[in-house]
């Protein structure tokens, strides 16, 4: 059953049309206290309410229901909606424990998707089994290129299992090269959106001048060089899923038409006046700390609301050693294949070496390294002196850290050093830099900024 909470009653009335066409029950409530009611006698699996009951608009009414809501039914989820939104009312809410904050007037794709996320999330909190093993997991998911039998690792394939079939946002955090791209596809390709486009987004490499044109589109004559009609990345993701990587380095005033975006869910070509109605589920990505970004006025919290409905986060390398071999040999298969070398192995004492190291690039850093082995050895079975080549991985245990005396450098000044030393190694490639010093390619190129660093 279905709870509409409004004191409107052409609301209550078009919303329960709506929700019954589709095959939802509902009953409605024109007041506070008849919600709370409601709550405590019939079993309601979904609140929608509206955030003011009389003439005022400052929506503490709404938010007052909420609180009450929350501590009577902290898993009840609930569905905010206004015709007085206002941002901090928005954050407001979320804080509270809505689920998600509709302005009216909204469309019916809107009010049914969100509807259908919050009972589908809800379902999945309450499904109560014990945690599955890695085999179990993989017996009803595609998960193949999430390698690791780590109970955080485990962890993460179990929220995957319980929010791919719905179309809740999600925002993943980590350390650069720990595989949250894997993840995003992971969620995309257990979902039922995974016959539709999966389209991956770099915000860190779209300059503000052109993010409305990369992810909106533009029509001929937008601007100078606009020739000819181009689709942005949202309509070419239609019906399936957008992932957002590197959503920290997106710049304050393209986060404004983002937020647009996931709030309404409609947008304009760059160019044109016709609004257009977003079909995608948002994935998003970031190796920054955006709670500590909001707190410095560099992100904004509304969207940080918007994103992380549901967020995963993964685990460094360093965290789950006893998943390095495991990924090792994953690494070296794939790489025997490619360079026709099906009878490589390990051995067991590199193995062991490799799980020493602190692996600053993650699991980026060690494919790499298993490749670079693969590449640069003959043997048929890769020893501790195959993988000891000059790399950013250093060996667990302060016996091991070299680095300079207490008071030689700034913090600055090593990491200048340390950015200047990989571009050296690699000869100026970029992308190899960025790796090797566990960064995006956008992070590094703002460090070489801020230290004035040209590409030799």
């Amino acid at each position: 059953m279905i709870l509409i909470a409004d004191d409107d009653k052409t609301i209550t009335a078009s919303l329960a049309l709506l929700l019954k066409h589709v095959g939802y029950r509902t009953m409605t409530a024109a007041s506070p206290a008849e919600a709370l009611r409601a709550i405590e006698r019939d079993e309601i699996r979904l609140l929608i309410q509206d955030m003011n009951f009389s003439r005022k608009t400052s929506g503490e009414e709404g938010l007052a229901l909420l609180r009450e809501v929350k501590q009577r039914r902290p898993d009840l989820p609930v569905i905010l909606i206004t015709a007085w939104g206002t941002i901090p009312l928005a954050i407001e809410g979320i804080r509270a424990g809505g689920m998600d904050f509709i302005t009216k007037p909204w469309t019916h794709q809107q009010i049914l998707q969100s509807v259908q996320t919050a009972l589908s999330l809800a379902a999945a909190g309450k499904a109560g089994s014990p945690p599955r093993c890695r085999a179990d997991l993989d017996a009803g998911l595609q998960l193949e290129q999430i390698v690791g039998e780590d109970p955080k690792i485990l962890k993460i394939l179990e929220v995957i299992s319980r929010i791919a079939a719905t179309d809740a946002r999600v925002l993943i955090t980590g350390e650069s090269g720990t595989g949250k791209e894997l993840v995003a596809e992971a969620i995309h390709r257990n979902s039922h959106r995974r016959s539709n486009p999966f389209v991956k987004v770099n915000l860190g490499g779209i300059s503000s001048t052109l993010f409305e044109s990369e992810m909106f589109g533009h029509v001929k004559g937008a601007f100078t060089d606009a020739r000819a009609d181009r689709k942005g990345r949202f309509e070419v993701a239609a019906g399936g899923t957008i992932f957002l990587d590197e959503i920290g380095d997106l710049e304050m005033g393209s986060q404004v038409k983002l937020l647009r975006v996931l709030q309404d869910r409609t947008y304009e070509v760059l160019g044109s006046s016709v609004t257009r109605t977003v079909n995608v589920r948002v994935v998003s990505a970031t190796s920054r700390d955006l709670g500590e970004m909001v707190n410095q006025g560099q992100f904004r919290e509304d969207l940080l609301y918007r994103l992380n409905l549901i967020v995963v986060h993964l685990p460094p390398l360093r965290e789950r050693p006893g998943d390095i071999p495991l990924l090792a040999r994953f690494f070296l298969q794939r790489t025997a294949n490619a360079y026709r070398r099906s009878q490589i192995s390990i051995a067991d004492e590199a193995l062991r070496w490799l799980q020493q190291l602190t692996w600053p690039g993650n699991v980026r850093q060690l494919a790499q390294r298993v490749e670079r082995a693969v590449l640069f050895s003959d043997k048929d079975v890769l020893r501790v002196e195959d993988f000891n080549s000059p790399d950013r991985a250093r060996t667990m245990g302060p016996g091991n850290q070299q680095l300079p005396e207490v008071g030689a450098m700034s913090l600055d000044e090593m990491e200048k050093a340390m950015i200047l030393k990989s571009l050296e190694y690699h000869q100026g490639h970029i992308t190899k830099a960025a790796a090797a010093l566990g960064l995006s390619r956008a992070a590094l190129y703002r460090r070489m900024e801020k230290h004035g660093i040209q590409i030799p």
